[in-house]
């Protein structure tokens, strides 16, 4: 592993502790990077439940790039391999993560109630699993967390970090979503922002 990779992910595993301790929710202590900076309403600590009605509704962000295609990926679980081009009609929510991440961890209840409330309404979910550590590396260990965590949804392997580069991607956990035409329209890093995540999602299915 990249020993920058691991300084990063150690650095965020701490702030997140010594910022969420501090009442600051977001899990990672990082806003997001990218199109959108919409993230300070977040809530790292609550357990998920249905989005809370507010008066007032933040505009979408304009169309950005198209979302990056998935690349070098070993094997697909849950799911015959996929395409971007497969998802058009589909707002796609991509979340990097790797199972002993414990930032990863904290996410993944409201990852997965996404998946079961907004899947029949046209959100796709996509877990790409890129790992730090060997043992992150074995598709049996994966699929433990997986059925541990509830994940039903796709879950392509990226043992060689090239969709990983291919997102320039830098964090766990880091999502980005898209509408359905495929531009990123949202992404966001670390725990936390689960409103303001959940009330775009339900912007872009309309």
């Amino acid at each position: 592993m990249n020993p920058s990779l691991l300084r990063r992910r150690q650095l965020l595993f701490y702030l997140g502790l010594g910022l969420t301790g501090a009442g600051i929710t977001n899990g990672c202590g990082i806003l997001s990077k990218g199109i959108s900076s919409a993230n300070q309403n977040s809530n790292s600590s609550a357990m998920p439940g249905p989005l809370t009605t507010s008066t007032e509704v933040a505009a979408l962000p304009p169309p950005g790039k198209p979302l990056p295609d998935f690349q070098g990926i070993q094997q697909w679980l849950n799911s015959k391999p996929l395409s971007i081009a497969d998802l058009k009609g589909k707002v796609v929510l991509v979340q990097f993560w790797t199972f002993a991440c414990i930032n990863c961890q904290r996410t993944l209840p409201h990852i997965t109630r996404w998946h079961r409330q907004y899947a029949e309404k046209g959100l796709k979910v996509i877990g790409v699993h890129t790992p730090e550590f060997a043992f992150e590396r074995d598709p049996n260990n994966i699929k433990q967390a997986m059925q541990k965590h509830g994940i039903t949804y796709p879950v392509p392997m990226d043992n060689d970090f090239r969709t990983w580069k291919a997102y320039n991607n830098g964090y766990w956990p880091h999502l980005f979503l898209a509408d359905r035409q495929g531009l990123l329209r949202y992404d966001h890093v670390g725990e936390g922002a689960y409103d303001t995540t959940e009330q775009t999602i339900r912007q872009l299915l309309g």
